[in-house]
């Protein structure tokens, strides 16, 4: 009885072949929707969807998201001063990564129970955009890719006005625009330095900090955001910044 040949579907360069088309596919699918994004507002990100289907932790109902997307040029200039003095001092300078603050981050987290973050601005709207919460290597790492695609597609001020209309500012409350509605009844371009200072300092957390009825931390951080707003040189460094 003659033995029969085992046929092999692919052979290994064709296996390797298809490897490649498959990640050449995947690479101009990734930059298609990041320059999508450049010109067309995100309507919705993973975390608003996931936020929209959860009872809110305060009501134990399913409550609405509250979010509207406006242009950095409809917004007081003390909440991207604001962000950035709270969140990423940096954000104007780096390639859209802070290695020192990661390094230190990741030092910290060593030897402590409470994980902190290193990330930046561009790397937060990397992830709340395309990606989704959680701890792990691999998101991290498509993080990284996406954090460097937004860096040189987009540019710093569409990373700005991006971040601050998906960033969570309350419970189920998304974006300076929805924020400035809820808290102050006010419009964003209205907002004051004190109020954006407010804003940025429930970033770590919005849940457990509230803009509505700051405890005594939240009023801390917003003195201390306030301070560094000052320092960087106030308005005067974004309108600097948004002129060049």
């Amino acid at each position: 009885m003659a033995n029969k040949q085992i046929q092999v579907p692919f052979t290994w360069a064709e296996a390797r072949w298809l490897f490649l088309k498959l990640c050449l596919v995947l690479f101009l699918v990734t930059v298609l929707w990041v320059l999508t994004y450049r010109w067309i507002d995100p309507p919705v990100t993973l975390h608003m969807m996931l936020k929209r289907s959860e009872p809110s932790p305060k009501t134990e109902k399913v409550d609405v998201i509250q979010h509207q997307f406006v242009e950095l040029e409809d917004m007081s200039l003390h909440l991207p001063l604001a962000v950035i003095a709270a969140e990423d001092q940096l954000f104007l300078t780096h390639n859209g990564f802070d290695f020192k603050a990661i390094k230190q981050a990741f030092q910290r987290n060593l030897s402590s129970k409470k994980t902190i973050g290193g990330s930046t601005i561009s790397q937060q709207v990397a992830k709340n955009v395309f990606l989704w919460h959680g701890r792990s290597y691999l998101r991290k790492g498509v993080e990284m890719y996406f954090t460097f695609m937004i860096e040189l597609l987009w540019g710093k001020e569409r990373i700005m006005e991006v971040y601050l209309n998906i960033a969570e500012m309350g419970d189920h409350v998304f974006g300076v625009h929805a924020a400035s509605k809820v808290y102050f009844k006010c419009s964003p371009k209205e907002v004051g330095r004190q109020q954006a200072a407010l804003l940025a300092a429930v970033l770590p957390n919005p849940i457990r900090y509230s803009a509505a009825k700051p405890s005594g931390y939240t009023l801390r951080r917003r003195r201390n955001i306030a301070r560094a707003m000052s320092r960087l040189g106030g308005s005067t460094y974004i309108k600097t910044w948004l002129a060049q």
